[in-house]
């Protein structure tokens, strides 16, 4: 509740906000313009990649499937192994720092174009709009009583909103199982028990970010609107109102010129606070909650167009240009975030590009450092675990170095399946007057028969008596 209260006829006026105080519905009015048309071609782009990849083939399996229990991500040709999560990490940090590059040169364009939290809201506004009108329609419905066309019309946009969460529901649980399994699966009840909890999870979670929470993820729950403020400067691009053009606001008839009402250009429609998905009114400056979707520069420059006045008293701009200074495009972070951004890229594609799917582990035997056996040579036992990260079986051939005299008394020879491990056992003997120290650094080394380039050394210890 918001209390008023003055202490005398001079002082200021001191007014108090509850922080709990209940949400305000927001009813977005739909406007045409540049910035729409863009936002509607990059969501349908992203529309066709999450919908679509899933269901493209490669080698016999699904394009992109992160296979859990086997513990196998498969993105088109590369197959991911949990040993490569520092890959992961790396591909995380370099996303932040795009993110961080985008930020200070444009703001918050991620999430106005982007964000799948404003992707997804978009649509469900869209339904909202054609189940129940346009907005003051649905302002005139919600301040009615009940009555049946209401139950109608919104029992119609929860019926499509349901089915937008779970058609999204399902297409991410199926990057997870493969989808043209998971959906047969649904339909005759066959579908795993965590299958069908994610999927039941996702349409919840989907149907209240986008449907009823909307602006209250922008502004209050993610983290990325708090921290965003701390990387903007002077001369980041920002969606702002050109006060010096637009004071004193105030409605005139078209054809009008506003220095002769006294006025500025800013005909006090307020448009642009009907427009914007968070509902702030971008006349007031500079504001956290706005996540830069233009909405309100379409819906300004259309009420421009109509007034016959020049369009941009709502545009992209940066703080130095509104006060009439230069804006800097190149500046120390602008430029420390793309060196730093294209360094990590390029490390990056080196390291995919020159990765070996191929991994060696070995274990030696613990019960024994060394024994004897019956013919009077020191032998060791090994146990190689081998890793075919190809996705095509291989036939490899084992080879060990580093002492003279080392002999390997096991099958140099074995296969291993695609995408998966084998394990192999192997035996290496020494006569005792090679062995001059109580440990020796040797190295076992695999190759594939099938491709040369596929092969991997590692080190490991052979162990025996001081023989000085």
């Amino acid at each position: 509740m918001s209390k008023t209260s003055k202490s005398s006829a001079s002082s200021p006026e001191i007014i108090s906000t509850d922080l709990y105080q209940a949400r305000e519905k927001i009813y977005i009015r739909r406007v045409n313009g540049l910035f729409r048309n863009l936002r509607v071609i990059g969501g349908l782009f992203l529309f066709a990649l999450y919908f679509g990849v899933l269901w493209l083939d490669w080698d016999g399996r699904q394009a992109v499937l992160f296979d859990l229990p086997a513990r196998q991500f498969h993105i088109f040709g590369i197959t991911f192994w949990p040993q490569d999560f520092a890959l992961l990490a790396w591909a995380l940090i370099i996303a932040a720092f795009a993110l961080f590059f985008i930020t200070v040169y444009a703001g918050r364009v991620w999430c106005g174009y982007t964000c799948p939290q404003s992707v997804w809201t978009w649509i469900f506004m869209f339904i909202e709009e054609k189940t129940e009108g346009k907005r003051n329609a649905r302002i005139k419905m919600d301040q009615t009583g009940f009555t049946l066309e209401k139950l109608l019309r919104k029992t119609a946009k929860h019926i499509l909103w349901t089915l937008v969460a779970l058609v999204t529901a399902i297409t991410f649980v199926g990057y997870f199982a493969p989808i043209k399994e998971l959906i047969p699966d649904l339909a005759t009840f066959q579908a795993h028990g965590w299958s069908v909890f994610w999927i039941a999870f996702f349409t919840l979670a989907t149907y209240g970010n986008a449907g009823w929470l909307r602006e209250q993820v922008c502004i209050y729950m993610c983290p990325y609107a708090r921290f965003q403020s701390v990387m903007f400067d002077e001369d980041t691009l920002i969606v702002s109102y050109d006060a010096a053009r637009g004071e004193s606001r105030g409605t005139r008839k078209r054809g009008v010129e506003p220095d002769t009402l006294g006025l500025g250009d800013c005909i006090d429609c307020e448009l642009c606070v009907q427009v914007c998905p968070t509902g702030i009114d971008i006349r007031d400056g500079l504001q956290y909650e706005c996540i830069s979707c233009a909405a309100c520069i379409d819906a300004c420059d259309s009420v421009m167009e109509k007034m016959d006045y020049d369009k941009g008293l709502i545009r992209y701009t940066t703080e130095n240009e509104l006060e009439g200074k230069k804006s800097h495009l190149l500046r120390p972070r602008l430029v420390g975030y793309a060196v730093a951004l294209l360094i990590m890229i390029i490390a990056f594609t080196w390291v995919i590009l020159s990765r070996v799917p191929l991994e060696l582990h070995i274990s030696r035997d613990r019960n024994a450092l060394h024994q004897m056996t019956s013919d009077g040579l020191i032998e060791n036992n090994y146990m190689l675990k081998v890793i075919n990260m190809t996705n095509e079986p291989q036939t490899f051939q084992l080879f060990v170095e580093g002492m003279e005299g080392l002999e390997l008394r096991s099958d140099t020879t074995f296969t291993v399946r695609a995408s998966e491990s084998e394990d192999i056992s192997a035996t290496l003997v020494l006569p005792p007057a090679l062995n001059k120290l109580p440990t020796n650094e040797i190295y076992f080394s695999i190759q594939s028969i099938d491709d040369e380039s596929l092969k991997t050394r590692e080190e490991s210890r052979f162990f025996g008596p001081a023989n000085f």
